[in-house]
């Protein structure tokens, strides 16, 4: 079976997507990942360039990709540094994206699908990316690596 031309996304309370689903002007996609920059190869000082980011992504109603808001909280070497206060990394990604999400108008958490996209930012690439590898046609979304395929119903493989 092919990848569908919209792909469909699950809403799933108190896991990874978490924080989908609809609002005024269509759907909506946020989540706070880590992320290395494309092509880094892993060695002394690594802990600086893992990077925790807040991202939402917003489509229209038949899931076409509208626009995406990025934001870099910090780096792991940060993070590692003030691991459970309140100035901490996490804690800084995590009220980013729920002002992000209050932007929201008519915000609602459900089931999405949305089509493939992507863009890069920081070296780091964001999206839903498509393909075939032996004969098994797959979805992932980049960075947090979320798998989807068939039989297309929204779950997701990690």
């Amino acid at each position: 079976m092919a990848v569908p031309e919209v792909i469909p996304i699950a809403y799933e309370p108190k896991h990874r997507t978490e924080t989908i689903g609809r609002y005024a002007d269509g759907q909506f996609l946020a989540s706070i990942t880590y992320a290395f920059p494309e092509g880094f190869r892993p060695d002394d000082g690594w802990e600086e360039h893992k990077r925790l980011y807040t991202v939402l992504h917003t489509f229209d109603s038949e899931g076409r990709y509208r626009d995406s808001e990025v934001w870099c909280a910090g780096t792991w070497a940060e993070q590692q540094r003030d691991p459970h206060g309140d100035d901490s990394v996490l804690s800084h990604a995590r009220v980013h994206l729920a002002k992000l999400l209050r932007s929201l108008p008519r915000r609602s958490y459900t089931d999405i699908a949305i089509r493939p996209f992507q863009l890069t930012v920081d070296g780091v690439l964001f999206g839903l990316l498509t393909g075939v590898d032996e004969g098994e046609a797959w979805a992932e979304l980049y960075p947090d690596r979320l798998g989807f395929s068939e039989p297309w119903d929204g779950t997701y493989d990690v």
